[in-house]
């Protein structure tokens, strides 16, 4: 095991072969993230998503992909020379990890890649107990999916955040605003097809007990660009409202927390949620 991964794994309790599938898992991360930074990818796009808000802002539950977007719309936009940096980034820290690049149709809106590395040959390596490896088939992988937006609805703004380990460096983000945006469209427009996401009212909740305002414009481009919203006057605080309640009201609380469990280390702090429970926050979202 190099010196790098010992150092990460420090910042985990590990003691169940889950948490620490979980924390290599954040480790390929926050690896991959310096392999983009290393590559100026961060001159292109910016960070977003669950898994932005658990490395840069503590949100603390597991969070398996990540999301980029780029600061400006480019159906040309090349994802592979990118690939290869973190590839060599990851495997630099004493990770195998094989790098795989979704080919996609040209027309098709994002980019995409995997991150894979054998689950077991990674307990190996950094010299689990023997116990928990054996556990542990020989074919199960530990996977990221890496997506990048190459069509961005616009209306947002970016920030530098800085990480300290491996080593300093900086990636870049949506401001907290926006962040909210996005994860308001997701739960108000994901197309749920097997089960409810419960991660999106776990961020929902997340955002109101931080405080952080809602930027309604951007959600609003984000609903335009998605279909579903086609009004011609502006989203309105109450319009917005009205969207939420109808969604709180269809919800399937247990569903919800149903996905939720496997990301979250303490399932009781999902014994308050309801339909009540999220009513209740519609009046403390604040907006910009």
């Amino acid at each position: 095991m190099t010196a790098t991964i010992e150092s990460l794994l420090t910042n985990y309790p590990l003691k169940t072969k889950k948490e620490y599938e979980n924390a290599i898992h954040e480790i390929m991360q926050e690896i991959a993230l310096l392999g983009l930074w290393r590559a100026k990818f961060f001159e292109h796009a910016a960070f977003y998503g669950g898994t932005s808000l658990r490395i840069l802002y503590g949100l603390n539950r597991f969070s398996e992909d990540l999301d980029f977007s780029l600061l400006t719309p480019n159906p040309t936009f090349d994802l592979h020379p990118f690939l290869k940096t973190i590839e060599e980034e990851l495997a630099i820290s004493g990770l195998k990890v094989t790098v795989e690049h979704k080919i996609k149709h040209p027309e098709e809106s994002t980019r995409s890649a995997f991150l894979k590395t054998n689950t077991l040959e990674t307990f190996i390596r950094i010299g689990l107990d023997e116990p928990l490896k054996k556990h542990t088939q020989s074919n199960e992988l530990i996977k990221i999916k890496l997506e990048v937006d190459i069509d961005p609805p616009l209306g947002f703004q970016t920030e530098i955040k800085y990480l300290l380990k491996p080593i300093p460096f900086s990636v870049r983000t949506y401001v907290p605003e926006d962040l909210f945006a996005g994860k308001m469209h997701a739960l108000l427009c994901r197309p749920y097809k097997v089960r409810v996401k419960g991660r999106d009212w776990y961020d929902f909740i997340w955002y109101v007990a931080k405080g952080f305002r809602l930027n309604l414009s951007h959600l609003e481009n984000r609903m335009r660009q998605s279909g579903h919203y086609k009004e011609k006057k502006p989203l309105s605080d109450q319009t917005f409202y009205n969207m939420l309640e109808k969604k709180i009201f269809g919800l399937n609380v247990a569903s919800a927390k149903e996905d939720l469990y496997r990301f979250i280390s303490t399932p009781t702090e999902l014994d308050v949620w309801s339909r009540e429970f999220f009513l209740s926050l519609l009046p403390r979202i604040q907006f910009i």
